[in-house]
């Protein structure tokens, strides 16, 4: 077999042969993998549902998207109405890291039954404390607040709310997550 000469269009040929045997590889892994990954997703949101709700059995009812403009951004909002109370999922893209997403359990009252932490990108051991120091008996703790009766802000913000060691901009963006899932729950209610 005799040697392919190095020439530009040689190159372009074999790189553009390499590129499409790798995508194929790629698509066919995506697709042999996808309903694995969409099964796991799905527990883990049913998990989380019941944990912010402090239940062991949630039947969801009704599951509604809430689109609402925040600081000119359209932001997606996912209400989950169950029989044990309220779920609502929330981002903010203003983390230490970008992304913050929450689920935040409300009682018909508007009163926080609990939250936990669906995606982040906070730097380890600092703003990924989140997923912890908010709980019940921790130094942040929100469980049990109603954010319409309470300031769910950092107190260096004149709020009541003990910001993560280190972390004030995730503590702030959390905060702010958590602020507008309830907004949104108040005006879907």
């Amino acid at each position: 077999m005799e040697k392919l000469k190095s020439n530009l269009q040689n190159m372009v040929i074999v790189l553009v042969a390499v590129a499409v045997i790798c995508g194929g590889l790629l698509a066919f892994v995506n697709q042999t993998t996808k309903p694995a990954i969409d099964k796991q997703a799905e527990k883990t949101l049913a998990d989380g549902i019941k944990a912010v709700l402090a239940a062991d059995q949630v039947t969801v009812q009704d599951t509604k998207e809430v689109t609402r403009n925040i600081d000119g951004k359209d932001q997606v909002f996912v209400i989950y109405t169950t029989d044990k109370g309220t779920a609502v999922q929330s981002t903010d893209p203003n983390g230490f890291g970008g992304n913050l997403k929450v689920l935040v359990g409300f009682d018909e009252n508007g009163v926080i039954l609990g939250y936990t932490v669906l995606e982040h990108a906070e730097t380890p051991g600092l703003g990924a404390k989140a997923s912890d120091w908010f709980q019940k008996e921790q130094p942040g703790c929100i469980v049990g607040m109603n954010p319409a009766e309470s300031n769910l802000t950092v107190s260096k913000d004149g709020g009541e709310i003990d910001a993560i060691t280190a972390s004030t901009i995730t503590s702030r963006s959390f905060l702010r997550a958590v602020q507008q899932a309830f907004n949104t729950f108040k005006e879907n209610k």
